[in-house]
């Protein structure tokens, strides 16, 4: 007589969100999540296209020691916001920040369009940056505790590309005012219309619930439970009647616990491939507008060239969509970074107009193609305690990389051209080495609940 198993007397929330599928409660938190996602690309790159303005209107040269502030001003800000708002969501709750940090985020980036002088624009900017800082760690871990786990890399993916909806959007909107009004004044306008797809992402979020794992670490079970019966409602499924599975322990949420044992190991080669990929990414597209239009491009062309790199985007994020999920986050991540090492000196030997579009046009696809399978990777490597404390600290590693990246892509427009692309190809290649370290592959597995990061 063969016996039957006890059926189970808990439900963990990774049984309950697997079991609940993938539905409209899924999509409808990619589209709001992705609206604010494409709103802080727009937030993050638009000083690249309003820098020719910005100079005119306040008399800078350009390459002024005071353009390299302003663009370093956001950078900046998202580096204190990320480490800040990421602590405060383990601690607070993701729906809180999540709704703080947009609100802060439309706030400060509308009062820089009405800077009446380049301090207060600064200061603007400044602020911006430490209020979107705080969505990139929020967001993913949101987007990473909502969905089941065979989508779960897609979706990160897939979130991850709304930056390039939001490129797109930046730079036909910086084409169209440029062509409409004088630079001195364009700018000032794209400032402020940047600002109103915030707006509408704050709007969308008020009907979003907090994380379930977040809630039950926090000891709120009955609004874990609320959550999961949002999920069910909007999915069309029944939540199974039984008690959730509550983890042994709530621990306090310390920064330090990111440097103990396993996850310490992680969390600095997460930081190293975080700052690498930054540094290059932003040394490299923070200045090409301008280096383009150092090249005798006028304003319309360079804002049409960069809005064919921003498409360029699209299919670099596709493809890893497809194979983060058959070949692995860590594979993907690694292919990514070194086809950018490949396309920086490519683009270094590139000689024509044409070798310059194509080439570019690489480096965009491979790029943020890196960026997708690294925002799909990280979150499943930290447990849900720390997890949102870890995806702010790397990410705030990749703002430090930021904050320098102005200077150094600053050799773009000094005729350093082969000194600068050497420095960031080292950086992709390093990234990669860096993230081959790491030796674990998340791909199927579920999100880790307690301290001990073996999977």
């Amino acid at each position: 007589m063969t016996s039957r198993p006890f059926p189970a007397s808990t439900l963990s929330v990774d049984a309950a969100i697997d079991q609940l599928g993938l539905g409209r409660f899924q999509w409808q938190l990619l589209l709001i999540c992705g609206l604010t996602w494409a709103a802080d690309a727009m937030e993050v790159l638009l000083m690249g296209f309003a820098l020719p303005g910005i100079n005119a209107s306040f008399g800078l040269t350009p390459g002024a020691p005071e353009a390299k502030w302003l663009l370093s001003a956001t950078f900046a800000g998202m580096f204190l916001g990320a480490w800040f708002w990421g602590w405060a969501a383990d601690r607070l709750g993701r729906r809180t920040v999540f709704l703080t940090t947009v609100t802060l985020g439309v706030v400060f980036g509308v009062s820089g369009a009405a800077a009446p002088g380049l301090a207060w624009l600064v200061v603007a900017r400044f602020l911006t940056g430490f209020a979107i800082g705080g969505t990139l760690p929020v967001d993913y871990s949101m987007m990473a505790e909502f969905v089941p786990t065979a989508w779960r890399g897609r979706f990160l993916v897939y979130l991850e590309s709304f930056w390039a909806l939001g490129t797109v959007l930046v730079a036909a909107l910086a084409w169209a005012l440029s062509s409409a009004l004088p630079p001195a004044e364009a700018w000032r306008w794209l400032l402020g219309l940047a600002a109103l797809p915030g707006l509408l992402g704050l709007l969308a979020r008020l009907g979003v619930p907090d994380s379930p794992r977040s809630l039950l670490v926090r000891g709120q079970a009955a609004a874990a439970r609320e959550a999961l019966n949002r999920v069910a409602r909007l999915n069309g499924r029944a939540l199974p009647d039984l008690p959730l599975e509550v983890p042994a322990s709530a621990p306090r949420v310390s920064p330090a616990q990111l440097f103990a044992g396993g996850i310490g190991r992680r969390t600095l080669l997460l930081a190293a491939v975080w700052f690498g990929l930054s540094l290059g990414y932003y040394g490299i597209f923070s200045w090409l507008p301008s280096f383009l239009k150092a090249q005798g491009l006028e304003l319309g062309a360079v804002y049409r060239t960069t809005l064919l790199l921003a498409l360029a985007q699209v299919p670099g994020y596709v493809l890893a969509a497809v194979l983060v999920e058959r070949v692995g986050r860590r594979a993907t991540l690694v292919g990514y970074l070194v086809a950018s090492a490949a396309g920086a000196y490519l683009f270094l030997a590139a000689g024509t107009p044409g070798q310059v579009l194509a080439t570019s046009a690489l480096l965009s696809f491979a790029l943020l193609g890196a960026w997708g399978a690294l925002y799909a990777y990280t979150p499943e490597l930290y447990p849900t305690p720390l997890r949102t404390t870890g995806m702010g600290f790397v990410s705030g590693m990749a703002r430090l990389a930021s904050v320098l990246s102005p200077s150094l892509g600053a050799l773009l427009l000094t005729g350093q051209l082969p000194v600068a692309l050497t420095l960031f190809a080292g950086c992709f290649l390093l990234a990669a080495l860096c993230a081959w370290g790491i030796g674990v592959e998340t791909r199927g597995r579920r999100l880790p609940e307690g301290m001990d990061p073996a999977r």
